[in-house]
């Protein structure tokens, strides 16, 4: 498998995700997250087009399941500025539409409103991440993606276009983005829109992330800092804070989910009662509907594909 992975976030017990596959058209990232976990193995740097992308996407088509949905944006956002010029994750979407493989498109980018002509026709749904509404603090923790507002609308043009919506309300970060009623607002303001699920988390620390937390939010930055160095607890390369905190932190977007009737999940958290967790999938992937049949190894023909690759 050369950019097909099945999604395994280093074997950690608390992950409730149903098997599926990863693909990243980029590495690297610019939309420059302070929380970013994938700097901590890919460092800090713009997105990067991955070499002979469409023809080792071809290989590894030809090798997997048809059956499987295929996650795009498990790492790097598959909707950088950098998208506009080399369309990756466009051509990638187009092929993976045709044959009728399942889809779910990770992202914070807006650029995948010009997609949407390719997602209506193909088995494909759409979990954008939205932390806050506030536009300053969002430059501040996510200085290079595009604001809440564009978000926003963005999922508007979605919904309207029946392409089905989850959102990930995360990370809920301690001091930052924790307030319960602004928490509560983006929900309402999400089910206003017609948004089918959300997703949730708590902000898990990573010592590289950790430090840019520190170094760029000021005074709330040292004291997270110093609350995930005096209570955090080591989970699987993480530092996860106590459970009861994490619930805290937690319970206003699931209490708001519920009020509007809305799917909810949490991701990696290890609450997995009907308190927390009530939809059919942690991440997703049971919104997907299924426009085209799936067509198996030996129906699909994609060596065209590898023309424009030279």
């Amino acid at each position: 498998m050369r950019v097909l992975r099945p999604f395994d976030p280093w074997n950690s017990p608390l992950c409730t995700c149903p098997f599926k596959y990863s693909l990243n058209p980029y590495t690297g990232c610019s939309h420059m997250c302070l929380y970013c976990y994938a700097t901590s193995y890919i460092g800090i740097k713009e997105s990067i087009p991955k070499r002979n992308f469409i023809k080792n996407l071809v290989h590894d088509l030809k090798r997997t399941n048809p059956l499987v949905p295929i996650n795009i944006g498990t790492s790097s956002d598959p909707y950088p500025p950098e998208e506009s010029i080399y369309k990756l994750t466009r051509r990638a979407l187009t092929m993976l539409a045709e044959i009728g493989r399942k889809v779910l498109i990770t992202t914070k980018g807006t650029i995948l409103r010009r997609d949407i002509n390719i997602m209506k026709r193909g088995n494909v749904a759409v979990t954008p991440t939205i932390t806050t509404l506030d536009e300053k603090l969002a430059k501040m923790i996510e200085p290079k993606a595009p604001p809440p507002k564009e978000r926003l609308n963005v999922i508007s043009s979605l919904v309207s276009n029946n392409i089905p919506v989850g959102v990930r309300v995360d990370p809920i970060i301690p001091y930052v983005n924790d307030d319960n009623k602004e928490m509560e607002e983006l929900v309402a303001n999400l089910a206003g829109l017609g948004v089918n699920f959300i997703v949730t988390s708590t902000y898990k620390a990573k010592p590289d992330n950790l430090v840019r937390m520190k170094k760029g939010l000021g005074e709330l930055g040292e004291r997270l800092y110093r609350l995930y160095k005096n209570k955090g607890i080591k989970v699987q390369g993480y530092i996860y804070l106590p459970r009861g905190m994490r619930e805290t932190l937690l319970n206003p977007i699931i209490k708001s989910a519920k009020k509007h009737g809305i799917e909810y999940a949490t991701c990696r958290e290890g609450l997995t009662t009907k308190d927390w967790f009530n939809a059919p999938s942690c991440d997703g992937t049971h919104l997907i509907p299924i426009k085209i049949k799936p067509k198996n190894k030996m129906e699909i023909n994609l060596d065209r594909w590898l023309a424009s690759e030279g």
